[in-house]
């Protein structure tokens, strides 16, 4: 599914978001849950929603975690071609392209963009888990749990001393990750929110990243987030904000969907601002 804003010029070139839904989902619930249409017409950019197919996966889940018989990877690839026909038919602006998506899809974004990091500019993941969290069915209900198949926790705690990212082929040429956001709610009982910090870290240990300081935003009756920005001297490399008392939901969405808590904060616009702010370096670039 393919969301277009309204007045697209021939002459235009606008970014693309590829939204990745979660298990149970499909396009369609995603597009309504989160309300990303609704950003996309006020910012003017694309959004392309793959869908899983129920005969590949009964729940409508990704098979992220298939790694060790390439189905994963196989998935994988066929999300990027869909991008290609999206670019090829579409205004595409092939360096303003970003990942998200809600759990499974969230997961799935991630080995995506290990898969193809020249690719996206930023990927965001909304309580889902990171590469190399599992590679079984089995192990993956473990890592929900906040047990994943790599390495536990503790060793991942002692920044900068962090164990590399998994030698996936598209990071043995020494290209950087895309910048990475997570988004989990600290009482999600579905997919534990250790696996946000998990993902954070092994973006941070992979680029040599550095925490600041923790900080605090909260915004009205909004649930509080708890933000750690991880950073290298030249970028911005991940971003973990935890929201406080959220569910396993799309943070703002719209109310009356599964997996959707209108409370807030916004996740829509939170993962609009934070590719928008990865692409700006691009569009600099164009210009001059």
């Amino acid at each position: 599914m393919l969301y277009t804003p309204p007045g697209v010029q021939r002459e235009e070139r606008l970014p693309l978001l590829v939204m990745l839904h979660g298990c149970t989902q499909d396009a369609a619930a995603l597009a309504a849950s989160t309300h990303m249409n609704q950003v996309a017409a006020r910012e003017r950019f694309l959004v392309l929603y793959p869908q899983q197919g129920r005969l590949a996966n009964v729940h409508g889940c990704w098979n992220w975690y298939d790694t060790r018989s390439g189905r994963a990877q196989r998935e994988a690839d066929s999300i990027d071609a869909a991008i290609d026909r999206v670019c090829a038919a579409q205004p595409v602006d092939p360096a303003r392209i970003a990942l998200a998506g809600l759990s499974a899809g969230a997961s799935m974004a991630a080995l995506l963009a290990t898969r193809r990091p020249g690719r996206f500019a930023a990927v965001a993941m909304h309580s889902g888990m990171g590469p190399g969290a599992a590679n079984s069915s089995a192990s993956a209900l473990a890592a929900m749990r906040g047990h994943p198949a790599s390495q536990p926790l503790r060793e991942l705690a002692a920044l900068p001393k962090l164990p590399k990212l998994p030698k996936l082929p598209a990071l043995a040429a020494g290209l950087r990750l895309p910048a990475l956001l997570v988004i989990h709610g600290s009482a999600d009982h579905l997919v534990a929110s250790s696996n946000g910090l998990r993902a954070a870290l092994l973006w941070a240990s992979h680029e040599s990243a550095k925490p600041d300081a923790q900080r605090t935003v909260q915004r009205g009756a909004r649930y509080p987030c708890t933000v750690t920005d991880y950073r290298t001297p030249a970028r911005l490399v991940a971003t973990h904000c935890v929201v406080r008392g959220l569910g396993h939901a799309w943070s703002g969405g719209s109310a009356g969907h599964a997996y959707s808590d209108a409370r807030g904060p916004d996740a829509a616009r939170m993962v609009w601002a934070f590719a928008a702010k990865q692409f700006a370096p691009h569009r600099l670039f164009y210009a001059l």
